[in-house]
């Protein structure tokens, strides 16, 4: 019989709130950790508080699931050794650049680069990029920003060297720029469009002062160097188990089982800087990573099938035929997709318990979701698997309402290894 899932309520005198200092809301304020906005992102506070209830010595800190690496700055800035894996290589190439140390030179080298890429800008005769081929990239930017996106992308390339600091620094500048002159929205939890005739009031009129404005505040962050290095691994977190190191602290917050697709929220920045050539390409890596239903991933998911045979607990199977109901539009699919998510988050688990080191602690940040009104209690799942696996002190702690509706809570899922 599966245990128990432990409960840790809040009293009835703490009433669970919405703490958008729990949130991407409260990282933008943070240094480094506000360089891109991810509205899925969760918050550094989150990740402090927990590395401040692990005392001791500095310790091996693990993120399985980087996203916008703010555990591992989080844990290098506090000198701790960090290494996280992601299976995005967007998302790879933006943790290295917000872990690295940059020295005076390279600083200064780049504010030189900077003003090179903004001559070259506005110089006659000079040859922009193809704008790049996101469906109805109209929707995202008017014609006068684009022309300026598709003469500064070139323009960079040209006034840096090939994988130098000073480029990558530049680039998520281009990134900011990129993202305040579209017409997206944040107000919702996955990005959205704003109104057509307010974005065109919107456009600032010195947009080489904008990116400009963007360069400094990336410098600024740039000079707070991290205590410690971080490893970041450009891999499956569904393949732990070939890591070689041992680990003291996870502290992550993986794909929640609700369809939000991180390619979804991340399509402008990766098909402005190349990561991105086409929709298949979208859905392709959405595929690949936990819990993606982008394009061709969603059409694949109807004819998936179990791999073998994962762990699954006993409540799940009358779940999935609820959700599964004919009077449910989709309710197949939605079915198979958190099959299918549970199936990746056992073998991700599996490979986890290979790689702990003896006490080890995880922290897993994870709301829950519903679908036809069906409640998934994604934290019981999670507390399940690692019961299974042989974590102990298990616990879900209810941490914050995700939004108005009262089912919708996030947790804190923690354990310690054998």
């Amino acid at each position: 019989m599966n245990p128990p899932i432990a409960a840790t309520a809040l009293a009835p005198s703490t009433p669970l709130r919405q703490r958008a200092d729990y949130t991407y809301k409260h990282n933008h304020k943070s240094g480094r950790h506000g360089w891109l906005r991810l509205t899925p992102a969760y918050s550094v506070k989150v990740v402090d508080e927990l590395l401040s209830a692990f005392p001791g010595d500095p310790v091996h800190v693990l993120d399985p699931f980087c996203g916008t690496a703010t555990t591992a700055l989080c844990a290098a800035s506090r000198g701790h050794a960090a290494t996280t894996v992601e299976i995005n290589p967007f998302l790879v190439w933006l943790a290295a650049t917000k872990t690295a140390r940059y020295s005076a030179t390279t600083i200064q080298a780049t504010r030189h680069a900077c003003a090179e890429a903004l001559a070259l800008v506005k110089k006659r005769g000079f040859t922009p990029m193809a704008e790049p081929p996101i469906h109805n990239i109209e929707r995202w930017w008017n014609a006068p920003a684009r022309a300026f996106l598709c003469r500064l992308r070139p323009a960079i390339e040209q006034a840096t060297a090939e994988h130098s600091p000073e480029r990558s620094l530049l680039l998520v500048a281009f990134c900011r720029t990129l993202i305040t002159l579209s017409n997206a929205a944040f107000n919702h939890q996955s990005m959205s469009f704003r109104d057509d005739d307010q974005a065109e009031l919107d456009l600032p009129a010195d947009l080489p002062g904008l990116f400009r404005d963007d360069v400094s505040h990336i410098l600024t962050g740039a000079m707070q160097a991290p205590d410690a290095e971080t490893r970041i691994i450009h891999g499956d977190a569904r393949t732990l188990g070939q890591i070689q190191d041992r680990f003291d602290l996870v502290i992550t917050s993986p794909p929640y089982a609700n369809r939000m697709s991180y390619i979804r929220e991340l399509r402008p920045y990766m098909y402005w800087l190349g990561y991105l050539t086409s929709g298949r390409d979208a859905g392709e890596l959405d595929w690949q990573a936990i819990g993606g239903t982008w394009g061709i991933a969603t059409s694949r998911l109807t004819d998936w099938q179990p791999d073998g045979k994962p762990f699954l607990p006993k409540w799940m199977a009358p779940t999935l035929d609820k959700i599964a109901h004919a009077d449910n539009a989709n309710g197949q699919l939605l079915a198979n997709y958190i099959a299918k998510y549970a199936e990746d988050m056992w073998h991700h688990f599996a490979g986890l318990a290979q790689i702990m080191a003896p006490g080890g602690k995880v922290n897993y940040i994870v709301g829950n979701s519903t679908f036809y009104g069906t409640l998934l209690p994604t934290e019981r799942l999670y507390v399940d698997m690692l019961a299974e696996l042989g974590f102990t002190d298990i616990d879900a702690r209810a941490i914050r309402k995700r939004n108005s509706k009262k089912e919708l809570i996030e947790f804190d899922v923690s354990g310690r290894w054998k």
